[in-house]
């Protein structure tokens, strides 16, 4: 007799200490609300959970740069926005000046406002986005574009100090095994007619100076071509940079919808269902009651058996 109640006590403590331990149990997730707490809780569990938070934080981070390449574009279609409306009124100048009933002094006062838009086009093309500057390649820390001047300081064309040699344009990923490339190159701005880059942007510039200081209508005329030319290649750039901004903010939707559905799978595993968590604690909190009731008699028991 004393052997079953023995076996008995033994039964009910061992029993008893699991109660306890399933009451803790759901007492410490009903207080965190999470599944587990430690990896002895549930391994597997929590191996997934530090998947999908290392996979949160990632995501974060691809949305920081995307919302940095979105600024960038914005900051690069406002800059080459501001040199269009140069170039257009360069153009404009320049077709005014090649008419045969302007005097000198005409023209001279059409140079002056030409050197004007030449320099806001280089003042666009050097803007500055968080102390970058959008237009020059890798080397974004240095001016790309410099206006030439000769002793009198009379304006002789420009030049590009940025990237020149591979490829200018920033590369940047925006998701695992993805990466879109920011139109940074400057030197397509510069818009070489020729390998060695000698007749640019900077020459037509020059060209149309010196035309007006002598008068050379006719050159003025075939340098409307010219100007063509050079307003289309900022044209062309700026709608390039507006498919790169497209691009991002597709890739900042998709940034997003990924976000949600990896917190959404991270609640799944972490998350605890409040009443039905509720309704197990309370199950199992009757259970380690009942168990204390009965253990009570059961050890009562057993101790008389020795006296």
């Amino acid at each position: 007799m004393r052997v079953t109640d023995s076996l008995m006590s033994k039964n009910f403590l061992r029993n008893l200490s699991a109660n306890t331990e399933n009451v803790m149990k759901y007492q410490n997730q009903l207080s965190t609300l999470k599944e587990v707490s430690k990896p002895s809780d549930d391994p597997l569990k929590v191996s997934k959970i530090l998947d999908l938070n290392n996979s949160i934080i990632q995501n974060d981070q691809y949305k920081t740069t995307i919302n940095d390449a979105v600024q960038w574009t914005n900051v690069q279609d406002s800059a080459l926005s501001s040199a269009t409306e140069s170039m257009q009124r360069i153009k404009t100048l320049i077709q005014s000046s090649a008419n045969d009933t302007l005097s000198h002094e005409d023209r001279q006062a059409n140079k002056a406002e030409i050197e004007s838009e030449i320099q806001g086009t280089v003042d666009a093309l050097n803007t500055n986005f968080g102390g970058r500057y959008i237009f020059a390649g890798m080397n974004t820390t240095e001016k790309p574009f410099n206006v030439e001047k000769n002793a009198d300081g009379k304006i002789t064309g420009i030049t590009y100090e940025g990237t020149k040699e591979g490829n200018g344009n920033l590369s940047r990923e925006i998701a695992p095994g993805v990466s879109v490339e920011l139109n940074t190159d400057g030197r397509k701005f510069m818009n070489a007619q020729n390998t060695d880059g000698s007749d640019n942007l900077g020459t037509f510039f020059s060209e149309v100076l010196t035309a007006l200081d002598s008068d050379d209508t006719k050159k003025l005329s075939s340098l409307l071509d010219r100007a063509d030319q050079e307003i289309e290649n900022v044209v062309s750039n700026r709608a390039k940079t507006g498919s790169i901004y497209n691009r991002l903010n597709a890739t900042l939707e998709r940034n997003d919808s990924e976000k949600l559905n990896l917190k959404s799978m991270l609640s799944e595993n972490q998350d605890i269902d409040l009443a039905e968590k509720y309704m197990e604690y309370t199950m199992e909190s009757t259970a380690y009651q009942a168990a204390l009731s009965m253990g009570t008699k059961i050890l009562q028991t057993s101790i008389l058996d020795y006296l």
